[in-house]
């Protein structure tokens, strides 16, 4: 039974292929009710990584994609924070609502996509995970990341449209895990987003963590805008309200921040510029990238749908430009790697692209908290 988690090879293919299942949370609810995540065994990720592989033999092996060395002389002698951004894909939408015309139902199904995804958190081995479109936390990627040895934090959207599809896993929402061996949590806040004085459907989950290493004080935040062209004004009120809200969180930026999320917005966006232009005073880390430092990659998101193919630039990861420095990043999936029929596909499980950075601390003493 699932409640019965061993250390095993074969326990794990069991507790794998069980804890993901798209009915586990109403098949399993007693014993998920019933478990501590810090009573369970730990897992191996070597272990975890073997059995998803073997989930996903029959499928094109995983794309490779290289870190871009952006380290200037920064004099820091502390092991970076890997910080990783990804709009997963929510099942319920993959499958019920976003219409990937060319991509096969056969690839989105949960069974072997749950695979994908973790393979991919698998490889790259955030100390921080930042994910949106979350609606398989409780029966996949609590139970099995907190015991990879995340802090695991979960706010979901108050009307979700997953909850329109019929056969949903609940609603989704944004996610968030640290590891607890490198962070210790400050505080925690759970943020739904105004819009003109409303409150909306959109969310956002503020952490302020101590750095074990450095005793060092950062903010990491993780959000999701309202979608959709016609959205404009409404995203940047959203924009204004999670800025408001991360000033006073960060006591006006005397604490570093960091800001994960998919904006649903253009650089052309005001929202954009909102969040350029903060007193906050961050950055984009993945203009970084371009020859000029300035510019944003050409897409992070690349699907097509019955009105036609999508190519636009969404995620992002703001940092604190004066204190913290962005040692590599993530290089992006090229066209030819992505294919004809773009994503979501048998290679890649969302139609989103990860995004991953390594952090350090600025070590002006100034600066520190």
């Amino acid at each position: 039974a699932v409640c019965s988690m061993g250390n095993s090879t074969s326990r794990l293919y069991s507790v794998l292929a069980k804890t993901l299942s798209s009915g586990a949370v109403s098949q399993h609810q007693d014993c998920l009710e019933q478990l501590d995540s810090a009573q369970l065994d730990p897992i191996d990720p070597k272990d975890l990584l073997e059995e998803c592989q073997i989930v996903l033999q029959k499928r094109p092996p995983r794309f490779r994609r290289n870190f871009v060395n952006l380290k200037k002389n920064s004099g820091s002698n502390h092991r970076p924070i890997r910080v990783m951004q990804w709009n997963i894909l929510a099942q319920a939408l993959g499958e019920g609502k976003d219409n990937f015309v060319q991509c096969p139902m056969e690839a989105l199904k949960w069974e072997e996509r749950k695979c994908l995804i973790l393979e991919e958190i698998l490889a790259y081995k955030p100390d921080i995970l930042c994910l949106q479109e979350v609606d398989h936390y409780f029966d996949t990627f609590e139970p099995l990341l907190s015991r990879l040895g995340y802090q695991c934090t979960f706010f979901p959207k108050p009307w979700s449209p997953c909850l329109d599809v019929e056969h949903n896993n609940g609603p989704d929402g944004c996610a968030m895990f640290f590891l607890k061996e490198r962070f210790e949590l400050v505080s925690s806040a759970n943020i739904r987003l105004t819009a003109m004085k409303l409150k909306t459907n959109q969310v956002a989950i503020a952490q302020t963590l101590k750095c074990h290493e450095t005793g060092r004080l950062f903010c990491i935040a993780v959000t999701h805008l309202k979608a959709r062209t016609g959205w404009e004004r409404f995203r940047s009120a959203q924009g204004c309200d999670l800025l408001q809200n991360l000033k006073s969180i960060t006591q006006g930026a005397k604490i570093p921040l960091i800001v994960c999320g998919d904006f649903n917005a253009e650089p052309t966006e005001e929202v954009y510029r909102e969040f350029s232009n903060s007193s906050l005073n961050l950055n984009s880390a993945y203009k970084l990238l371009s020859p000029d430092g300035q510019t944003e990659p050409p897409y992070t998101t690349w699907k097509i749908r019955p009105s036609g193919e999508c190519r636009h630039t969404l995620d992002y990861i703001w940092y604190s430009q004066h204190a913290l420095n962005v040692n590599s990043a993530l290089g992006l999936l090229t066209e030819e790697q992505i294919g004809p029929n773009r994503l979501p596909s048998f290679n890649y499980p969302s139609d989103h692209l990860s995004l991953v950075c390594d952090f350090s601390f600025n070590q002006d003493p100034d600066r520190l908290l």
